[in-house]
């Protein structure tokens, strides 16, 4: 099991950045895959990038070329940079394993995109 606390969301204007941070616990993060999820009010929580133990990416379509995901295992971190926001990104955005681990969602980093 890894526990995580999200940090870095904010609000800023469409176009601007933000970098997320997951600080993860479990002597397991170094060999699992990590994901970051973003949820909006009234919607299905959506997966957002994921990262294998090795640093190999994967994107939602909605993000891609935007947003960069990467992980220092030997800090336990993962990172998310978010560049060029739009209003659609706004969301709690939550780090967990991927696929994710029901016990393990944080408590999640606020992200608002508006002008």
């Amino acid at each position: 099991q890894v526990q995580v606390v999200e940090s870095g969301g904010g609000l800023v204007q469409p176009g601007e950045s933000l970098r997320l941070s997951c600080a993860a616990s479990g002597s397991i993060f170094s060999i699992v895959t990590m994901g970051w999820y973003r949820q909006t009010p009234g919607k299905q929580r959506e997966l957002v990038a994921t990262i294998t133990r090795g640093g190999t990416p994967v994107y939602a379509d909605s993000v891609k070329g935007r947003f960069t995901i990467s992980r220092d295992n030997a800090k336990n971190l993962v990172y998310l940079q978010m560049n060029s926001l739009k209003p659609d990104d706004t969301a709690v955005y939550y780090c967990n394993l991927a696929p994710p681990c029901r016990p393990c969602w944080g408590q999640g980093t606020q992200v608002t995109v508006s002008s």
